[in-house]
């Protein structure tokens, strides 16, 4: 399975277990925000995909997930180093999923964010 967006960040994915996953990402100068610190959408964007990556190997052949909402707090800012992103499955019901992610730069909590996931049906593939 491609992860075009996930690539294009520059986040890694690590460790992607049944209801667990670790994600990195090495800040790099496109990273930061007008204050030279790391802009919140790229918390974000790892938070989300480490919650979607610790929930995808729970289900079924025939489900797919996505996002309803995620909620984050921003701790400290970032301005270098690695980015590594812990993320657990809280509780899994039939359609919805509530997970949690953890960020840190060398063991320091930065940010924290939990989340809710529909759980549903796979669509079709697209044609050609």
């Amino acid at each position: 399975m491609s992860h075009s967006f996930v690539e294009h960040v520059g986040a890694r994915i690590v460790e992607s277990g049944s209801g667990s996953s670790l994600l990195t990402l090495t800040m790099q100068p496109h990273h930061r925000n007008l204050h030279g610190v790391a802009h919140g959408a790229v918390l974000f964007t790892l938070a989300d995909t480490g919650m979607g990556t610790a929930l995808y190997p729970t289900l079924e052949p025939h489900e797919a997930c996505s996002t309803i909402e995620v909620k984050i707090a921003y701790f400290r800012p970032v301005t270098g180093g690695e980015i590594e992103c812990r993320s657990s499955l809280v509780y899994r019901g039939r359609s919805t999923a509530s997970l949690e992610s953890s960020l840190t730069v060398d063991g320091v909590l930065v940010s924290r964010a939990t989340g809710t996931f529909a759980i549903h049906k796979r669509p079709a593939a697209p044609e050609g």
